[in-house]
């Protein structure tokens, strides 16, 4: 924490004029605008339009009832979270932390090498198939993602793909950042997680956070407004 302290040239005035009423304490600087809520985000999604020809499972085994919904702006699905630590080895996302470490992603970062899942939010698409296939959308490596979880929102990018019937991934990054327990080896969210992918975007290079963050904020503040714009007035 920084203390401010007084300078010489304040200390001289007060002296000068001990008239005059004691300077008010600093202002702090004007915060930037808020980025749009979470209950913004999941109004805009209430409502599921299915534009997959099947649904998806959580986990194998699990039944295959989540569909993936779509609107003009955006694609999005309501499912768990497991944890993706695959891609370049770091100290917590490694073949010792991880039973099921894949050294690569599907989409690598603009070195050639595979994305971080420690340090980059990110999330999977199950791979291309009859039942869907996300391309088909708009959808591709760096398109931008608002994660949200009970009253928290993360921005992230489109960044592996997983198995074709399988949905509700994201990496070890994007759960920190939810406050999700970020363990690959039995943690995550059973449910509760809401994945908005905003169509026809495109963050480059991928590993730009930032840039994912601002078109983020820039893509949900149009389609929370288009989407309060299209809602039937209240009592109609």
């Amino acid at each position: 924490m920084r203390v401010q302290s007084l300078t010489l040239a304040v200390a001289s005035a007060a002296l000068l004029a001990p008239t005059a009423p004691p300077a008010a304490h600093p202002q702090p600087a004007v915060r930037r605008e808020s980025a749009v809520s979470a209950a913004d985000l999941l109004a805009g999604v209430s409502q599921c339009t299915p534009v997959s020809r099947g649904r998806y499972r959580r986990d194998n085994g699990a039944p295959a009832n989540i569909p993936v919904c779509g609107t003009r702006d955006v694609v999005f699905w309501k499912a768990d979270m497991d944890i993706d630590c695959d891609g370049r080895p770091g100290p917590r996302c490694n073949v010792r932390t991880d039973p099921y470490f894949a050294a690569s992603t599907a989409y690598p970062q603009s070195d050639g090498r595979p994305l971080s899942a420690e340090r980059l939010p990110f999330i999977v698409v199950p791979a291309p198939s009859r039942r869907w296939d996300y391309r088909d959308h708009g959808i591709g490596g760096g398109s931008v993602v608002a994660v949200v979880y009970r009253d928290r929102v993360q921005y992230a990018v489109v960044g592996d793909a997983g198995p074709q019937g399988i949905i509700g991934e994201a990496s070890y990054a994007t759960a920190k950042g939810l406050g999700i327990r970020a363990d690959p080896h039995g943690g995550g969210a059973p449910s509760g997680v809401t994945y908005i992918v905003f169509k026809n975007t495109r963050v480059s290079p991928i590993e730009d956070h930032a840039a994912a963050v601002t078109e983020g904020e820039r893509a949900a503040k149009r389609f929370a407004t288009g989407s309060r714009t299209d809602a039937p007035p209240a009592g109609g």
